[in-house]
C-alpha cells in the first residue's frame, strides 16, 4: 500500500505528521513517501505542483494531504499560488466525489456554535462534486465590458457549468451513500436563478428514480444555509455543487465543535483518493503546537476505509478518537472549562497510546 505524504504550508506538516504517527502505530505494511506542495513547493521548485510531486500522487494508492497556502504569496499569479497545488490534484486525479462527514461527538455537543439538543447525534454526510461548476468552468478571466451596465469598465468572469454524465455520476454516488444509512438525500442547488442549477435539479431527479428505496428532496442553496443552523439533524445524506459544497461543509462543520474535527475524502473512480482536513493552513498559528491534528487523523482512517481496503484499522482509529475525546483532551479549538488543553503533539501521542 503506497500513501503519497504531502505535507503543505503552514499547519500542515504539523498536523500531517501526527497522522503519520498513527499510521505507523498500526503495524500495517505501508509504503510512505513524502514530497513538498504548494507554497513550500513553489519556494523549492518555483511551482505549487511540481511534476515530481504529482507523478508520485498519480501513482500511488492514496495521498494524505495537509493543507496549502500562505499569505506571502497572495501577490503572486493565480496559476503559481499554492491553492493551485490542490486544484491541479483535483482535476489530474480525477477526483470528482468528495466525501464530508459532519459527526457531533457527545462529548463535543457544548463546543458547538448550536444548543447541545440540536447537535446531539449529529451525523451529516455532505457529498460535493469536485472537478466542475464555476471552479473549473471556462471561459474566465479579465476583460473590457462590451455590455451590461458599464460598457467599456474592466470586468473578471468565470463560467458556470455542469454536463449530465458530471451530474450523472456524483448524484448516483450520493444514493449509493444513502442506500448503506437512513435513505434519504437531500439535493441543494439554485435552480430558480441559475440554468446549471435547474439542469443540475432535472438530472439528479431522474436519476433518484432508479433508487426507489431512497428519499429525494430538493432544497435552495440559501434555504439549505439556513436549516443546517436551524434544524441541522432533518439531513442525512447532502449532495450538491463544488461551490455551494464547499460552503456549505465548511457551514457544517462549526455545528460539530470546531472545523478541526472535520475530515474529507475525495475520490475518482478507481477508489484512489485524496484525504485531507477539511480546513485550511492557518499561517497564524503554525509551529505553535496548538493546532488541532484530530481532522486529519480520522481522515487517515478514511483513507484507509475508501482506498486501502482496511475497515478494522479505520474504525480502530475512529474509536481512538473518541476515547481521548471522553479521557477530556483538548487543543485550544475544542477545550472548555472542565477539560485538559493539550497541544497538536500531544493529542497524536494521546490517540497512539489508546490505539495501544
Amino acid at each position: 500500500m503506497k500513501i503519497a505524504v504531502l505535507p503543505g504550508d503552514g499547519i500542515g506538516p504539523e498536523i500531517v505528521a501526527e497522522a503519520v504517527k498513527v499510521l505507523n502505530a498500526l503495524d500495517l505494511d505501508f509504503e510512505m513517501e513524502s514530497a513538498p506542495v504548494g507554497g513550500a513547493a513553489y519556494a523549492l521548485t518555483g511551482h505549487p505542483l511540481p511534476e515530481a510531486t504529482l507523478k508520485l500522487a498519480m501513482e500511488a494508492d492514496a495521498v494524505l494531504f495537509g493543507a496549502v497556502g500562505d499569505w506571502k504569496y497572495d501577490t503572486l499569479d493565480r496559476p503559481l499560488r499554492p491553492e493551485q497545488a490542490i486544484l491541479g490534484l483535483r482535476k489530474h486525479m480525477g477526483l470528482f466525489a468528495n466525501f464530508r462527514p459532519a459527526i457531533c461527538y457527545k462529548e463535543l455537543t457544548h463546543a458547538s456554535s448550536l444548543k447541545p439538543e440540536l447537535v446531539a447525534g449529529l451525523d451529516i454526510l455532505i457529498i460535493r462534486e469536485l472537478t466542475g461548476d464555476i471552479y473549473f468552468g471556462q471561459p474566465r478571466g479579465r476583460r473590457i465590458a462590451t455590455d451590461g451596465h458599464f460598457p467599456g469598465a474592466e470586468e473578471a468572469f468565470d463560467t458556470m457549468r455542469y454536463s449530465r454524465p458530471e451530474i450523472e455520476r456524483i448524484a448516483h454516488v450520493a444514493f449509493q451513500a444513502a442506500q448503506k444509512r437512513s435513505k434519504r438525500v437531500t439535493s441543494v442547488d439554485k435552480a430558480n436563478v441559475l440554468e446549471t442549477f435547474q439542469f443540475w435539479k432535472d438530472v439528479v431527479t431522474e436519476v433518484g428514480k432508479e433508487y426507489p428505496d431512497v428519499q429525494l428532496d430538493h432544497m435552495y442553496v440559501d434555504n439549505a444555509a439556513m436549516q443546517l443552523v436551524k434544524e441541522p439533524k432533518r439531513f442525512d445524506v447532502v449532495v450538491t455543487g463544488n461551490m455551494f459544497g464547499d460552503i456549505l461543509s465548511d457551514e457544517a462543520s462549526m455545528l460539530t465543535g470546531s472545523i478541526g474535527m472535520l475530515p474529507s475524502a475525495s475520490l475518482n473512480s478507481k477508489g484512489q483518493g485524496l484525504y485531507e482536513p477539511s480546513h485550511g493552513s492557518a499561517p497564524d498559528i503554525a509551529g505553535k503546537n496548538v493546532a488541532n491534528p484530530l481532522a486529519t487523523i480520522l481522515s487517515a482512517a478514511m483513507m484507509l476505509r475508501f482506498s486501502l481496503n482496511q475497515e478494522a484499522a479505520a474504525q480502530r482509529i475512529e474509536d481512538a478518537v473518541q476515547a481521548v475525546l471522553a479521557q477530556g483532551l483538548r487543543t485550544p479549538d475544542i477545550w472548555s472549562e472542565g477539560t485538559t488543553r493539550v497541544g497538536t503533539a500531544e493529542m497524536g501521542d494521546a490517540v497512539v497510546a489508546a490505539l495501544r
